[in-house]
């Protein structure tokens, strides 16, 4: 129900360490659901964002403490996001590359790191004043899910680092599954998801 633990300290029946202990489990069959999703092909918006509270000092892309976040979404249908390491175009070509398909119609904003998508599909890219896109064009969808998944994200004061890849990777299931009932989906996920496989993907290094 998108309820934290720490708001759950007044009810009985489990501890804290417990609670969470059981959620993120819950996340991590999330995220090995999330990873193994095929490539996107047809037309897809391709963008990227930091996740972090506010901090004094530097801001942008080099703010100390924020997760950089590449994430694509296929028009009208399922996202993808993922942490990366660095803001560059090596590492979204990475990630562009492992997730979609080649010939697919990409959409982005006018960072030059994508403009050898040409090479794979074809590209259009989108060009905005005062934050707003000029023309019909738009990434109106990989924005609109950044909004979502930072407003799911807010309640939870703060997300551990080293967990970070599963409360987004449960954002990305939600999202991709927001017309469906969570409850049996997750119960069959915990009944044939290998427990070695959660231990593998609950904590990623940074």
């Amino acid at each position: 129900m998108g309820v934290p633990v720490y708001r759950q300290r007044f009810q009985e029946g489990a501890s804290a360490p417990t609670r969470e202990r059981f959620y993120r489990l819950l996340r991590a069959c999330c995220a090995i659901v999330e990873d193994v999703r095929e490539p996107f092909a047809g037309t897809l918006e391709c963008d990227e964002t930091t996740f972090g509270g506010a901090r004094h000092g530097k801001r942008g892309w080099g703010a100390a403490g924020k997760v950089i976040v590449f994430g694509l979404i296929k028009r009208n249908g399922q996202v993808k996001a993922m942490p990366i390491a660095s803001h560059s175009q090596a590492e979204v070509m990475r990630q562009i590359q492992a997730h979609t398909r080649e010939g697919s119609l990409y959409y982005t904003d006018e960072w030059q790191a994508y403009a050898t998508l040409k090479l794979r599909g074809d590209h259009v890219m989108i060009r905005k004043e005062k934050g707003r896109p000029v023309g019909r064009d738009h990434i109106n969808g990989i924005e609109g899910f950044w909004s979502y998944a930072k407003n799911w994200l807010y309640p939870f004061r703060g997300v551990p680092r080293r967990y970070f890849h599963l409360y987004l990777a449960e954002v990305c299931f939600r999202f991709n599954h927001r017309d469906q009932d969570l409850r049996p989906l997750l119960l069959r996920l915990m009944r044939t998801t290998n427990i070695q496989e959660l231990n593998q993907i609950l904590v990623r290094k940074a």
